[in-house]
């Protein structure tokens, strides 16, 4: 009975859209081809299997919910069930700290594809193609700075590290036969004054020209900013304007993290001004509340602009997407969950927007009727199309993956 009205539901949204000009057959074809890099980080606080030291370098989690990942097989097994519930195919994204290092201690600067086979075979598997990242923080060279560091042996270190994550992420992209989009964050900076901002940025530049110099054919290298890191309030390195003047030059795919702004900056606003020197933008959208805090995605404003800016920019192929948050506060699946279907309502919002008729009454001065349509579309039966696109894809409409999670948190997660 529901699935019957959930399809009369989607032929009336149909006919609606219609109306102004949208396809939404079309659209749901779209949407079935945004993938989303889901972050292995959600399930386990960031923790990874080197060790099991405290977060350092600039970032931490907050929360202690009962139930988190502990070893690579949970690891594994949290993130097929969270998939379950989301509709579509994505990707996974993980951090070098999550290597299958088979219980023995391996150093940043001597990490391996082999580290990462068993993942590539999972992926294999579970049809699930991998990114990457570098892991600058948690380890006892962190410290505040890594890559911009003084002393030549830390940076080295740093450098290898990164160098060695190239060659892992090509390597994952030869195995899956599609580009791993690989991301190097660093935290560097200083708590307190500095006078050695150009020095700092010196270092960091000539790094990251020692590790992009040689070529890797099947991965594609992103490049974050940030305002600030955990302890290292008063200068960042690693820049917004830094990275992103390094990869209009260098031809880098720069990365947008919604949390690393501040909070009157938009980070829609710079879709369309950085893909005019850019060849690619990398998103990690998670929920900033007054910082960078990494709460879940949610269906918010600042998102719904992204994504639109996005469709507006014509640019759905020169974007890749990811999640980015760690709230240990809440179920860990449902944090999954709820911020990738929150993803993917956002995009589809922006597929569903009639942009073309928009712009033709902007560009004729019809602001009334500009204005009009924007608002109108707020109310256009979206849901209607979402809870068909869940429905094809064979997962949970609505609210009714809660039970499924609830069923997991007590068979599973809640022995942990």
């Amino acid at each position: 009975m529901k699935e019957q009205l959930i399809n009369q539901a989607y032929d009336i949204a149909r006919e609606r859209y219609a109306e102004l000009g949208i396809d939404t057959e079309k659209v749901l074809t779209q949407l079935q081809d945004f993938h989303l890099s889901m972050h292995c980080w959600q399930a386990d606080d960031v923790a990874g299997f080197e060790s099991a030291g405290d977060l350092t370098g600039g970032i931490q989690t907050t929360g202690n919910y009962p139930g988190k990942a502990r070893n690579i097989d949970e690891l594994r097994a949290d993130i097929l069930k969270a998939k379950s519930l989301i509709p579509g195919t994505h990707r996974l994204n993980l951090h070098e700290i999550y290597g299958d290092f088979g219980g023995k201690y391996v150093d940043r600067d001597q990490c391996e594809p082999a580290h990462f086979r068993s993942w590539m075979d999972w992926g294999k598997a579970t049809d699930t193609k991998l990114d990457f990242n570098s892991t600058s923080f948690s380890h006892p060279k962190s410290g505040n700075l890594s890559l911009a560091n003084p002393d030549k042996s830390i940076r080295n270190f740093w450098i290898e590290h990164t160098k060695r994550c190239r060659e892992i992420a090509n390597a994952m992209g030869e195995a899956q036969g599609d580009p791993c989009i690989m991301n190097v964050w660093v935290h560097d900076g200083c708590k307190d004054q500095s006078v050695n901002h150009y020095m700092y940025r010196e270092l960091l530049r000539d790094s990251l020209d020692q590790i992009f110099a040689k070529p890797q054919p099947m991965m594609k290298d992103c490049i974050e900013g940030k305002v600030f890191g955990i302890g290292l309030e008063s200068f960042t390195v690693g820049s917004h304007d830094f990275y992103t003047a390094y990869a209009a030059k260098h031809g880098k795919i720069l990365t947008i993290d919604t949390g690393h702004y501040h909070p009157t900056e938009s980070p829609a606003d710079k879709v369309s001004a950085v893909l005019q020197f850019v060849p690619e933008l990398m998103l990690h959208v998670s929920r900033p509340v007054r910082w960078d805090s990494d709460h879940v995605t949610l269906m918010d404003d600042p998102t719904l602009e992204l994504f639109a800016e996005i469709v507006r920019a014509g640019a759905l192929d020169r974007v890749h997407y990811g999640l980015d948050y760690f709230d240990g506060a809440i179920n860990r699946i449902g944090a999954y969950v709820i911020g990738s279907r929150a993803a993917q309502k956002c995009m589809l919002r922006a597929l569903l927007e009639p942009t073309s008729l928009i712009s033709r009454y902007e560009l004729e001065g019809k602001t009334c009727q500009v204005l009009t349509l924007l608002e109108e579309s707020k109310t256009m039966p979206w849901g209607a199309v979402y809870d068909e696109f869940c429905l094809r894809n064979n997962v949970p409409t609505g609210c009714d993956y809660i039970p499924e999670i609830e069923k997991y948190e007590k068979e599973v997660t809640s022995k942990r």
